[in-house]
This record gives structure tokens, C-alpha cells and sequence, in this order.
């Protein structure tokens, strides 16, 4: 039995194994995307290479026999350097979008496709967990939002953008009417303690998400009521007060204990609360810049200048957010500050490096074509964008929303969160512009009842061919085109229901890139 080293460690294999199957009997997580267990190697995707020391040569894992003596090196820079190249270079001729237009265009990064396909199953109390995720008053925003996210709507170039705000609002609406409204799982009490200052939009979205988060959050504000500018720059037919107060007792019911007309930087000042908390985030607004010297804070040309990313002042344990730190903002902006500076601030509590919200991977198709648009439309639900029937006031009924959420072009990635590709890419901080980008040729191919396949986004691996083909499929699936053309198509005439008659779940789970995935 062949015994060789991989990264200084010994390990023993049967013959006939591969570099592969010793580096995970080791436990070493070499990358692929073209292996699958029990069929034939095929070494297209060269994200599995690893060095063997004594020739200095890089080979692919998958297929190279394991040989007594050998000495490998698998996490090297030079290895890993190998494997971003190959990942970036698939990434070049790869056509999709990871994340819709529509999370890019809402500043709190709201999940707003998976929102829209939970509304489309009417399962509204999964919905709202997924808004709540993000947005601590969707009630609230649903009401004043400018919808930003609406504007980036891929469906926006057709025939209307999905309504996003108004099924927002449905979900919020559903919920505070409900008997008992919905209640976010929070962590173990941690045994911090934190001064929001300020309950406006930015204030009580970071108390919202520090309470879930384990920690006693104490909100202070000058003002009897809490709200901010939320009841300062609305009407009652803009924002309807009950509305309002609803949503806030969601929040006040967490770990949030409310402190109103107390104006901090008299009584209690700064000094006061640094001894009594162990955090404080400055959520006062507009006010801010003038009470920067109270807290011994820089002032910016809008309010308190903070580090980018952080939202921390440069004092121990101080930070600022939202209107305090911008100036005039969106209240979208402002509630999606309170949430990241929640999320640096439980950083700093747990004794973290604060660091800054880091950014999921993706690549992105950018603005389609009208001919690219009408790919998506072919099989889109034909409905229009529509208003409530019973008048915006009213809100949608049940029946309306489901109807509405189903118009989502699904621009999101069907696999998202299982994709190879977007893995591997992520852990090796792969430049998906880096050998710019391929000629588009963005297909859809609907002819299988359950299965969607998108030719831009196949790098070719065979998999699927192989698949067909071991289970002795009809028609099935082969190469076709010559070059960087190459893409998995079915033989001759056929559709990709003609191909796919006892292999479906098999070939789906076997894409590493989600060309073929579930409708």
C-alpha cells in the first residue's frame, strides 16, 4: 500500500487511490468542481491542484495516483495562487447573478427574493422572519420607503418592478395583527449592557438587533415617545401612528428598557453612562454635530465622524450611526445602520476584532439586454404590477400578494447557497473581472417540467454526461460546440426533458454551478 506525506503528514492508501482520496482520508479539504465520487476523472476544472515537491510540478488531485514516497503540498501560496486562477477563469465565462439587483438596491441587504417566493407559497410567518432579518420596522418602512430596491428591478425594464415595499408592508401588517406577533429567537444573555441614544429609525433598529444578539439594551431619548424623525417628517396618513407604536412594542418587548425625555448629554452625560455601560451607540440624528465636543468626538462635515466600516468614533466603546453620522439619509439607511453597528458593537462586547460587515461573494450579469429580458419574461408570471384593489390604505389582501410576489423574476441564483463554484470562489478570494468577461449568450431553457437549464453558467464539467450516460438514459446529455464554446446540450432535436427522464435529481445535485438546478 502506497505511504506518502501531504502538507508534513503521513498518511497510508490502498493502490489505485488518488492524491485525492489521501488528502481526505487526512481530512484536507482540497477543492473540486468537475470529481464526482464512483465516475471517471476529468480534470476541466483544475481547482484541485496540488504540488508534488519532488518534480515541482502542480497536478490535479483527482486524477493523479497516489505513489509510495511521494511528498505533496497542498496549502501553499503557490497552490492556492494555481487554484484562484483556475476558479477566476471560469468565472470569466460564467453568466448569472449570485445575488439579485434587488439586494444591492436595498441599503439593509434584505433577503427580498426569498421574501417574495415565501409570500408566493403563502407562508407569511416565514416572510417575516426573513424581513426581520434585516429590517426591524417593516411596517414602518413599508409605508415611507422610497423603495430604492424597486428601482433595480430587472422586471422594472419590462412591464413594472415587483412592488417589494407594499409586500413588505402586507407581511409586517399580517403579523402585528396577529394574536401574538412575531417574536425573534435572542441569544443567551450575555451580561453586557448597551445605551442606544436616540429612538429614531437608526436607535431602535440597533436596539432590535443587539437585544437578539444577548445583550440589555437601555434606549434613551429626550422625547416622551419614541420614534424620532419617523414622528417629526411623517403624517399620520404617511405613517399611521398606531402602526408605529405597534411596531416599536415588538421591539421594546426584547431585552429594551426605555428611558424617554432624558437628554444625555446633560443628565446622565457621557461620563455617567461610560461607567454605567459597556457600549453606547449615538443615534440622536441631527443634533449630533453640535454634541460631538460633549463626547469628546470628531465632527465631520453631516455629524460624528466614525471609521467607515465600523461605525466606531475612535473613544472606547463609543460608536455612532445613522443621521448622527450622515446627516440626512433614507430612513432605510438610517435603520440599516443601527443594524451593522449592532453587528460591530456585538463584535466589541465579545472582545472581537470589529473589522467591518463583510460582503458576500458575487458575480453579477449587470443590465440586461431586451432581448436577455425577454428570456427571463418567457416563462415569468404574465400578471401586471398591481395596487391594492381595496386602495393602498388597505394594503394587499392575501389572494393579491401571492399574486404579486410570483411576478419575482428569480434573478437570484437557484442554488445559492449550495453553489461550488461560489464557495470555492469565496474561500480563495477569487476576482471574478479579472480576465474580463466572455460574450454573452444568456439562454434559459425551460423543456423539463421540474428542471431549469442555463448554458452561461456550464463550465463544462461533464458531470451530468456521465451521469446519463452510467444510467443508461435514452437520449441524455452530451458536448456540443468546439473551444471556449463548449457547453452540455441534448443530442440532436431533443429537449431537456427527452434527456433527463430517471436522472433529474442526480444531475442537479452533481452541478457544481447550478447551470442545472430545480425550478
Amino acid at each position: 500500500m502506497p505511504k506518502l506525506r501531504i502538507d508534513r503528514r503521513d498518511v497510508e492508501v490502498p493502490p489505485g487511490a488518488t492524491l485525492l482520496d489521501a488528502a481526505r482520508k487526512l481530512n484536507i479539504d482540497v477543492p473540486t468542481l468537475c470529481h464526482l465520487d464512483g465516475h471517471p476523472a476529468n480534470t476541466s476544472c483544475l481547482v484541485c491542484m496540488v504540488k508534488v515537491s519532488e518534480s515541482g510540478k502542480l497536478l490535479p488531485a483527482c486524477d493523479t495516483l497516489a505513489e509510495d514516497g511521494m511528498q505533496i503540498e497542498s496549502e501553499t501560496g503557490e497552490v492556492h495562487a494555481a487554484r484562484r486562477q483556475a476558479l477566476e477563469l471560469l468565472l470569466s465565462d460564467h453568466l448569472g447573478d449570485c445575488l439579485a439587483p434587488c439586494w444591492f438596491g436595498c441599503p439593509a441587504n434584505m433577503d427580498i427574493p426569498l421574501m417574495l417566493r415565501q409570500i408566493a407559497d403563502r407562508d407569511f410567518a416565514a416572510a417575516l422572519a426573513t424581513v426581520k432579518h434585516d429590517i426591524a420596522l417593516p411596517a414602518v418602512l413599508g409605508r415611507i420607503c422610497p423603495a430604492p430596491c424597486e428601482k433595480v428591478c430587472r422586471r422594472a425594464q419590462a412591464d413594472g418592478a415587483v412592488a417589494i415595499c407594499l409586500l413588505k408592508r402586507f407581511v409586517a401588517d399580517v403579523d402585528l395583527a396577529a394574536p401574538e406577533p412575531y417574536a425573534p429567537g435572542c441569544a443567551s444573555p450575555s451580561g453586557k449592557r448597551v445605551a442606544v441614544v436616540g429612538a429614531g429609525p437608526t436607535g431602535l433598529s440597533a436596539a432590535y438587533y443587539l437585544a437578539r444578539q444577548g445583550h440589555a439594551c437601555t434606549l434613551f431619548d429626550e422625547n416622551a415617545t419614541p420614534g424620532g424623525r419617523l414622528l417629526q417628517e411623517t403624517s399620520e396618513d404617511e405613517l399611521p401612528r398606531d402602526v408605529l407604536q405597534a411596531e416599536v412594542r415588538t421591539i421594546l418587548q426584547l431585552n429594551v428598557r426605555w428611558r424617554p425625555k432624558t437628554r444625555v448629554a446633560t443628565k446622565p452625560g457621557p461620563a455617567d453612562l461610560s461607567r454605567e455601560f459597556d457600549a453606547i451607540v449615538l443615534a440622536f440624528g441631527a443634533q449630533a454635530a453640535d454634541q460631538a465636543e460633549a463626547w469628546g468626538v470628531k465632527s465631520a462635515g453631516r455629524g460624528i465622524h466614525v471609521e467607515r466600516h465600523t461605525y466606531a468614533t475612535g473613544v472606547e466603546g463609543l460608536f455612532a450611526a445613522g443621521g448622527a453620522v450622515r446627516g440626512k439619509c433614507m430612513v432605510i439607511r438610517s435603520a440599516a445602520d443601527g443594524k451593522e453597528a449592532a453587528a460591530t458593537i456585538d463584535r466589541y462586547l465579545r472582545g472581537e476584532p470589529l473589522g467591518g460587515a463583510l460582503r458576500p461573494f458575487n458575480v453579477r450579469m449587470g443590465r440586461l439586454q431586451p432581448d436577455e429580458i425577454n428570456v427571463f419574461l418567457a416563462n415569468a408570471n404574465r400578471v401586471g404590477r398591481g395596487t391594492p384593489g381595496n386602495g393602498v390604505e388597505a394594503g394587499f389582501t392575501p389572494e393579491e400578494a401571492a399574486s404579486q410576489a410570483e411576478r419575482c423574476l428569480h434573478c437570484d441564483c437557484r442554488a445559492l447557497p449550495d453553489c461550488r463554484l461560489r464557495l470555492h470562489a469565496a474561500s480563495y478570494k477569487a476576482d471574478p473581472k479579472r480576465y474580463g468577461a466572455a460574450d454573452r449568450h444568456f439562454v434559459q431553457d425551460w423543456t423539463h417540467e421540474k428542471v431549469v437549464y442555463e448554458p452561461g453558467k456550464c463550465i463544462a464539467c461533464g458531470l451530468c454526461i456521465g451521469i446519463t450516460e452510467a444510467a443508461g438514459e435514452p437520449v441524455g446529455l452530451a458536448f456540443q460546440g468546439r473551444g471556449f464554446d463548449v457547453r452540455v446540450a441534448v443530442p440532436m432535436t431533443g429537449t431537456l426533458a427527452d434527456a433527463l427522464t430517471k436522472t433529474a435529481a442526480q444531475c442537479v445535485a452533481a452541478c457544481p454551478t447550478a447551470a442545472l438546478a430545480w425550478k
